[in-house]
């Protein structure tokens, strides 16, 4: 069975930590605003049939102009979803966009320009097989946890402990009904593979790479700009 599959791209936070008057998916990173090598990742796999992008709604007239005309390479068709306040709502404004609901859904970050197209059809592949997927690192620092006064009171053993990334796939009719039971539950998940383990679905992880940073404060950008030139 063929699956057709749409991209959710949330780029809708106001980048507070970046401490900077523009958006963090619009700081530049190589000429380019971050967000483009992140849509150009996208246009660079067969694979995705369509992009939810989900911006404030401010910035549509932006994202038409300065955006998504300048990413590399030929994007599918590109949809403007307004962001909501949290992060949980922007994916689910995508996800209720989302006119294939029969196929397979990738959620990613908008400040994660350094995955790779083979790393997103990995997701989607074994979406397409397990239901769902996410890119993760194995942890490799020593892992303690601390009391409120800041005093260690456990090591934790890193075995089996990964780090989540994004891009997260699934398929679609799962991580919907999964979203609808988080907002009729008020749950606030941290991303959205914990949603879809709150029902109890089995989700498959599989390795990703250090270098798929998310962009959130200034040394965030200057790792990614190590990054780029490292390449």
């Amino acid at each position: 069975m063929a699956f057709s599959t749409s991209a959710v791209i949330v780029a809708g936070g106001n980048g507070a930590r970046m401490q900077s008057d523009i958006r963090k998916q619009y700081l530049v990173l190589g000429q380019l605003p971050v967000l483009c090598h992140t849509l150009a990742v996208f246009a660079a796999t067969p694979l995705i049939n369509h992009i939810y992008l989900v911006v404030p709604e401010t910035d549509f007239t932006f994202c038409e102009k300065e955006v998504i005309p300048a990413t590399p390479g030929r994007l599918p068709p590109v949809h403007l979803v307004p962001g909501g306040g949290t992060r949980q709502e922007s994916v689910y404004h995508g996800l209720s966009a989302v006119s294939e609901m029969d196929g397979i859904v990738v959620i990613h970050d908008g400040v994660r320009p350094f995955v790779t197209p083979m790393e997103v059809d990995a997701c989607v592949k074994w979406a397409e097989i397990e239901g769902a997927c996410i890119l993760g690192v194995p942890e490799v620092d020593t892992l303690k946890k601390v009391d409120e006064d800041g005093h260690i009171i456990q090591t934790v053993a890193r075995q089996h402990i990964w780090r989540a990334q994004t891009p997260q796939a699934f398929q679609y009719h799962l991580i919907k009904k999964a979203h609808d039971l988080a907002i009729s539950k008020g749950i606030t998940g941290t991303d959205d593979a914990s949603l879809a383990e709150r029902m109890g679905f089995r989700v498959r992880m599989i390795p990703g790479s250090p270098c798929n940073i998310k962009i959130t404060t200034p040394e965030d950008m200057m790792m990614a700009f190590g990054i780029r030139h490292g390449r």
